[in-house]
């Protein structure tokens, strides 16, 4: 069932504009696929899937692209080249400016990565603070997303 679920998704996804997970069950439903929110949420997780805004226009999930062969740091560096706008450190912190509707994309690549230093981050709409591991300063860990996603 969950390959059938799957592809429904994948289907409703790009065909409709989708913004959230309560729009998609009811979609879901009217083709008769009985699901619950935890569900719809760990499918959507699964498969990549991601709110984005597009330009000028409202936020719908799209199925993201799938950490691809290189491994997480390759993933970092593309979302990276494509989301973030600015990394800049500050203390043991580094603020990473992202499009608007990014930051999740950009946090989950960053600690799904091997970066060394990195204790975790908190993503909002456009912008992730990266929190370094004791010790390590953030002028450290901004150098090391630089090297991984090119030049800003």
């Amino acid at each position: 069932m969950s390959n059938a679920r799957h592809r429904a998704i994948r289907r409703l996804l790009a065909e409709e504009r989708i913004s959230t997970q309560a729009e998609l069950i009811r979609r879901l439903a009217a083709e008769r696929i009985r699901v619950t929110q935890a569900t719809v949420s760990r499918d959507l997780k699964t498969m990549g899937a991601v709110r984005q805004r597009s330009a000028g226009g409202p936020v719908r999930y799209r199925i993201g692209t799938q950490p691809s062969a290189d491994g997480p740091n390759s993933e970092l560096a593309r979302a990276l080249d494509e989301y973030a706008l600015r990394i800049t450190p500050t203390g043991g912190l580094v603020v990473v400016a992202t499009l608007p509707g990014a930051a999740h994309v950009v946090g989950r690549a960053i600690d799904e990565s091997k970066v060394d230093g990195i204790a975790g981050t908190v993503a909002g709409d456009d912008t992730v603070l990266v929190v370094g591991a004791s010790g390590v300063e953030g002028e450290t860990i901004a150098g090391r997303l630089e090297t991984a996603g090119g030049s800003r």
